[in-house]
C-alpha cells in the first residue's frame, strides 16, 4: 500500500476519532456505551496505523499527526475507560465478548494444554495408583483421603473459605497472565501443572470407587473457575506469542499493545472468579445431594452459554451499526 492509498483508506477513522476526542474533552459522561466501544476500536486502530507510518512513512506529516492523535486518545482512554457505570456495562456486555471472539484460538490453546496435562496424569495414575504420590507434591498427596470426601463440610466457615478460594484462584490467573512476558513459557507450565493435578486426583478417586462423588464436588464451581483460568491463560499465551513472533513491528510495541488487550481479558475474568469462589464456599460444602450438585453445574454451564451468546449478539449489533452505509 502506497502513501496515498494509506491516507485514503483510513482518514475517515481518524476523523471520527477526532470527533469523539472533542466530545470527551467537553464531557466524558455524555458518551454512550456504543461510543465507548467505538472509541476503543478507533484508538487501537490509530495506534496500529502510527506504528505502520513510523516504519514505512516516517518522514511524512501523517506520522506526526497520528502520533498526536494517538497520544490524546491514550491519555483519555486510560483516564476514563471505565469511569462510569455505563462504561462498565459496555465492557462486560460486549467488549469482553469481543475480545474472546477475536482471541478464541488462544483460549482454546490454554484449554488443550490443561487437558494434555490432565489426561496424561489421569492415565499414569490409573495405570498405577502409586504414581499419584510421584505426580503430586508430597504435602498435597498425603492430605487427600478418598474415604473422607465430603466430611467436615458442616464445620466450614463459608465466607472465609469463599474469600480464600477467590484470592487463590485470582493469583493463579495473574500468574498465568503474567507468564506471557516469559514468551508464554510460564503460562504453558501453569496450565499443564493445574491439569496434571486435576487428572491425577480424578484417577486416584476412580481407583477408590469415588469418581462420581469426586466430580460432584468439583463441577459446580469448576466449570466457571476453569473457564476463567483458560481465558487468563489464553491472555498470557497471546502476549507470549506476539513477543515470540512480533511480525513487522518491534517486540516492545507488541508488548505494549498486546499487554493492554490481555489485561482487558484478565479483568473480564474477575467476576467469574468471584462467582466460582462463592459457589465453592457455599454450594460445594452444602448438604445438597450429589445429584443436586450436578444439576447446579448444568445451570452454571447454561448461564455461561447465555452470557456469551447475548454478548456476541450485542457485539454483532454494534459492529453492524459501525459499518458505513453504502
Amino acid at each position: 500500500m502506497n502513501y496515498q492509498q494509506f491516507i485514503k483508506s483510513h482518514r475517515q477513522d481518524w476523523k471520527r476519532l477526532e470527533e469523539i476526542l472533542h466530545k470527551l474533552d467537553k464531557n466524558t459522561k455524555r458518551l454512550s456505551p456504543h461510543e465507548v466501544e467505538e472509541f476503543q476500536m478507533l484508538y487501537q486502530k490509530a495506534a496500529q496505523h502510527l506504528a505502520y507510518t513510523q516504519t514505512y512513512f516516517p518522514e511524512e506529516d501523517v506520522a506526526d499527526y497520528l502520533n498526536d492523535l494517538a497520544a490524546k486518545a491514550h491519555n483519555l482512554f486510560y483516564k476514563d475507560q471505565i469511569s462510569s457505570l455505563s462504561q462498565i456495562k459496555a465492557f462486560f456486555g460486549s467488549r469482553f465478548i469481543q475480545l474472546l471472539t477475536e482471541q478464541w484460538k488462544f483460549v482454546i490453546a490454554a484449554m488443550l494444554l490443561f487437558l494434555i496435562g490432565a489426561v496424561g496424569a489421569f492415565l499414569s495414575v490409573w495405570g498405577d495408583p502409586l504414581h499419584f504420590y510421584a505426580v503430586l507434591p508430597e504435602s498435597m498427596a498425603n492430605a487427600i483421603d478418598p474415604d473422607r470426601l465430603g466430611e467436615g463440610h458442616d464445620q466450614v466457615n463459608s465466607p472465609v473459605m469463599s474469600a480464600s478460594i477467590m484470592t487463590n484462584n485470582i493469583q493463579v490467573a495473574l500468574l498465568a497472565f503474567a507468564g506471557g512476558v516469559t514468551f508464554g513459557l510460564l503460562s504453558v507450565y501453569l496450565l499443564l501443572y493445574n491439569g496434571i493435578i486435576i487428572g491425577a486426583v480424578a484417577a486416584f478417586f476412580l481407583h477408590y470407587g469415588k469418581f462420581y462423588e469426586f466430580w460432584a464436588y468439583i463441577v459446580p464451581h469448576g466449570i466457571i473457575e476453569l473457564t476463567a483460568i483458560f481465558i487468563a491463560g489464553g491472555a498470557g499465551l497471546m502476549m507470549g506469542y506476539k513477543l515470540f513472533v512480533p511480525g513487522e513491528t518491534s517486540r516492545i510495541y507488541q508488548l505494549k499493545s498486546q499487554a493492554f488487550r490481555s489485561v482487558q481479558l484478565l479483568l473480564g475474568t474477575l467476576p467469574l472468579f468471584v462467582i466460582a469462589g462463592i459457589i465453592e464456599g457455599f454450594i460445594t460444602p452444602s448438604p445438597l445431594p450429589l445429584s443436586g450438585k450436578y444439576a447446579f453445574s448444568i445451570v452454571t454451564l447454561l448461564g455461561l452459554a447465555v452470557y456469551v451468546g447475548v454478548g456476541k449478539r450485542m457485539y454483532r449489533k454494534k459492529r453492524k451499526l459501525n459499518q458505513p452505509a453504502v
